[in-house]
């Protein structure tokens, strides 16, 4: 299935200190979770076919359009998955299953009014990115192909190359594996429209049940300059996944890299 006809959907919240570096715990400070580590909520950033402006597919190729306002905009750094969704006959989702990942910008403005984390992740055509090479997962649970994959992020402004967010084991994320496909189950079928959040199942009876996902399961922490600088045109954005075992969190190519690349228009 084409990226653009599966339902976008993103993890709030799934990587220690996120949320406070990116100055939105407050936006969750009446969201209760069952585990203090566990991730706020599930959140769309795109809905094949809707009338609402989270029906654009905003996942460009090679650019990232800044909004036309002064808009605080942040790479956020993450891995995206797609998942497969199976569904029961009262279309319940019943089970999530991992296919293949890549990396992912999920931008976002810091939006001060807004009253869902939706609005702050679509405005345009070009509003994220999405690497090009995608790398199969042979099983997602410990022991697979994801333990020796790490993330990091790069921002080149005037010829210098800075690290925007941290370098960090897969393993780090606060759900993965089937803690967080089940997780993400849950939260399909029983998050309610509540402060930041919505009700996810109403999205996909909205988009007629799709039976692919694209999820982005959380940005990382911040370095020192991704924390203090929000994105300029001219900017070039660097979001890589590399196995540790054979290589090296930089902008070398390499058999086992995913390297995002963007021009900020």
């Amino acid at each position: 299935m084409e990226l653009r006809h599966m339902i976008g959907l993103g993890v709030a919240g799934n990587f220690a200190h996120h949320l406070e570096q990116a100055g939105e715990m407050k936006d969750f400070e009446n969201i209760t979770t069952k585990e203090a580590h566990a991730p706020k909520g599930l959140f769309p950033f795109y809905l094949p076919e809707s009338s609402c402006f989270l029906g654009i597919y905003s996942i460009g190729k090679g650019s990232l359009e800044l909004p036309d306002y002064k808009s605080n905009a942040q790479v956020e750094p993450e891995i995206v998955i797609k998942f497969g969704i199976k569904y029961d006959e009262n279309y319940k989702v019943v089970k999530l299953e991992a296919k293949s990942f890549s990396t992912f910008n999920d931008c976002t403005i810091r939006k001060d009014n807004a009253k869902k984390i939706s609005e702050k992740k679509s405005w345009s055509s070009q509003s994220k990115g999405i690497g090009e090479k995608w790398i199969e997962i042979d099983k997602f649970s410990e022991g697979g192909i994801m333990d020796h994959y790490h993330l990091c992020s790069f921002l080149r402004r005037d010829g210098v190359l800075h690290k925007y967010g941290v370098d960090a084991p897969l393993l780090g994320y606060s759900y993965f594996y089937e803690t967080l496909s089940e997780w993400i189950v849950e939260k399909m079928n029983e998050q309610k429209d509540f402060g930041p959040l919505e009700d996810i199942h109403e999205h996909l009876e909205a988009c007629q049940y799709p039976t692919e996902a694209l999820i982005a399961i959380g940005a990382t922490a911040y370095a020192e300059f991704g924390e203090k600088n929000y994105i300029e045109s001219d900017d070039e954005i660097y979001v890589i996944a590399y196995d540790a075992r054979y290589s090296r969190g930089d902008l070398e190519e390499s058999e086992d890299k995913i390297i995002l690349k963007q021009r900020v228009l």
